[in-house]
């Protein structure tokens, strides 16, 4: 039977205040433990792919060429549980359209540079609430995310640039970050963070002797159109800089509710992939 899980007043609050809330909340046992051992599974089957860049973990017909995802992930981002938290903060009508697993092996896990996500991704209105879920512990010493409070409320994206450097696990950054203000996302296996879209945020590398894995879930409100047009400038954006992510083809799930802004539910189900780089 499905639990109602609400996020407490104080948590919205937390949330609308400073861009990301870690709720009073972990996931089944016996879920957490199944996601664990996929988590192995889809680095045994992608040993040509970075195991901080598995995107497209819950689409079991690949979104890139790189990978096939995996029915287990696709079924959790459909969890009732995580749903109920995710309409509170951005409504009944709730769009999956992405995920990746963040995968950092112990003693040189990949840094992630400091960014805004939508700086990168095809929707118009811009609007998505990202649940990261913990599936080994995520800490300071092994590369935790780690955020600005508060750095969403401008509603406003960021002039990023191209990183130089090649052992990270993203190609932009924000050019000047002023750290002390930053806080550490620790979570402890199965317990989960929401952050807000325009969020600040990052990760430093891995050099501990811990693995550490979160798995990021993507929605949006069914009042945001996920634009498929090649010329829109995330789309072009990504074909130049990010080639195997195909954002015009990805597919979407409407997982709770009524679309509302005419999105296309049809492309990109069924296709599986058939060239591997």
């Amino acid at each position: 039977m499905a639990v109602n899980v609400r996020l407490s007043e104080a948590e919205i609050q937390r949330y609308e205040q400073d861009g990301l809330v870690i709720p009073d909340y972990r996931i089944p046992e016996d879920r957490l433990q199944a996601l664990r051992s996929e988590v192995d599974q889809l680095i045994r089957r992608n040993p040509d792919v970075r195991p901080e860049q598995l995107s497209g973990a819950h689409n079991p017909w690949s979104q890139s060429s790189r990978m096939v995802g995996s029915q287990l992930f696709l079924d959790f981002c459909h969890f009732p549980e995580v749903l109920d938290m995710v309409e509170q903060l951005i409504g009944p009508d709730i769009v999956l359209w992405g995920s990746q697993l963040f995968c950092k092996p112990a003693g040189d896990g990949m840094a992630v540079p400091w960014h805004q996500d939508g700086q990168y991704w095809p929707l118009d209105p811009l609007a998505t609430v990202t649940v990261r879920l913990a599936i080994d512990d995520s800490l300071p010493e092994n590369g935790c995310m780690r955020y600005l409070p508060g750095s969403h409320r401008p509603r406003e994206l960021v002039r990023h640039e191209m990183v130089t450097e090649r052992h990270v696990a993203l190609r932009q950054q924000l050019p000047s970050i002023d750290e002390s203000q930053a806080r550490d996302v620790v979570l402890h296996s199965g317990q989960i963070s929401l952050h807000d879209v325009y969020l600040v945020h990052g990760s430093n590398a891995n050099r501990s002797t811990l693995r550490r894995s979160d798995y990021a879930i993507r929605y949006m409100p069914a009042s945001s159109r996920y634009v498929r047009d090649p010329a829109f400038p995330a789309n072009a954006y990504a074909a130049r800089e990010s080639p195997l992510m195909n954002y015009p083809a990805r597919p979407l799930w409407l997982v709770r509710g009524s679309d509302r802004a005419g999105n296309d539910f049809a492309t990109g189900h069924g296709q599986v992939a058939t060239t591997r780089s």
